[in-house]
């Protein structure tokens, strides 16, 4: 059976978001936006595939979206609960993203390495005991 299609050649195929002649704004808004949001897919499937504890918290938070259903009473309190949990999730990025950038500088060690990757997991643990104690006080509630 014969492919009535036309074939596609270089010319009628959509080019690469880096080829697109479109000068306006709205252009290069649009091929930012594609950038931004293949870079942005890169680092979450990242972070998932090398990160121990972003697949953890990853795990907790689908056990959450049910959970904040069934908690809370107002949409105003499911919000709370969902925010706080994808606030550890993005604590959790932002700390993985200083770990690898100290790292790239260097491994071996110095006080100043040692103070942004413990800054950055105290933040970490700051988004924790926020969202357990959101969760706390919403569960009592």
């Amino acid at each position: 059976m014969p492919n009535d299609a036309p074939k596609k050649t270089p010319a009628t195929e959509e080019p690469p978001t880096h080829y697109i002649k479109d000068k306006t704004i709205l252009g290069l808004l649009k091929r930012r936006l594609i950038r931004a949001t293949k870079n942005s897919i890169s680092g979450l499937r990242y972070a998932f595939k090398k990160e121990e504890a972003f697949r953890v918290q990853s795990f907790l938070m689908l056990l959450a979206l049910p959970a904040a259903w069934w908690i809370a009473d107002t949409l105003n309190e499911i919000l709370l609960l969902l925010f706080s949990a994808v606030l550890v999730l993005i604590a959790e990025l932002l700390n993985s993203a200083i770990e690898a950038t100290i790292d790239r500088v260097g491994m071996d060690y110095h006080k100043l390495s040692k103070q942004a990757k413990d800054m950055g997991s105290a933040a970490v643990f700051v988004a924790i005991v926020l969202a357990a104690i959101t969760w706390l006080l919403i569960l009592v509630d």
